[in-house]
């Protein structure tokens, strides 16, 4: 019988237009992983871990008005695992504008850390929740994408997405009030 201490972790997989996700979270606790299924970011299921998609509905739903442009931002309950460093360098991604890019110094900077760029870059290499925390809005100083988990044609495609989705909103005409 489980302790008190344990916890199931589920697992599901999504297809979305980067290629297919997979989510792996305690329902009770919230998400900890989203993982792509080719690349340096694949995860594959421990043996423990229990399949089912009901834990996971409200992140595939935001995942998918994301993809659709309709989402800029998340409301999930997350729960990844790191050192207090790393958690922080996450904290910091989260503060990323949709459709905006940082570099890894100002990351670093953000952190207090203005030093620890590489420090910086491997944290966001080891971010287990891709596209929610988006470490792909981090590109090199240079402006040049680097590194990521799903691939750099998926890094791209990402924030091509981002960018057209934010031009949208600039260009859209303001919504006349009716009166009544």
């Amino acid at each position: 019988m489980p302790t008190h201490a344990e916890h199931t972790t589920y697992y599901t997989y999504i297809d979305t237009p980067v290629g297919k996700l997979m989510l792996a979270g305690c329902d009770d606790h919230g998400l900890r992983y989203i993982a792509f299924q080719c690349g340096k970011g694949a995860l594959a299921p421990k043996p423990e871990w229990k399949q089912s998609a009901s834990p996971f509905r409200a992140v595939e739903r935001q995942l998918r008005e994301y993809f659709q442009g309709k989402r800029t931002d998340f409301d999930l309950h997350l729960h990844p695992k790191g050192t207090p460093f790393q958690l922080a360098v996450w904290q910091a991604l989260l503060k990323i504008p949709y459709g905006q890019t940082r570099s890894y110094g100002d990351i670093a900077r953000a952190v207090g850390r203005p030093t620890a760029v590489r420090a910086v870059g491997l944290a966001n290499g080891r971010n287990p929740l891709p596209i929610v925390v988006p470490c792909h809005r981090v590109i090199g100083a240079d402006g040049n994408l680097v590194g990521y988990g799903g691939g750099l044609h998926v890094k791209q495609a990402l924030l091509d997405r981002e960018r057209e989705v934010s031009a949208a909103r600039r260009t859209r005409p303001a919504r006349r009030r009716r009166s009544s």
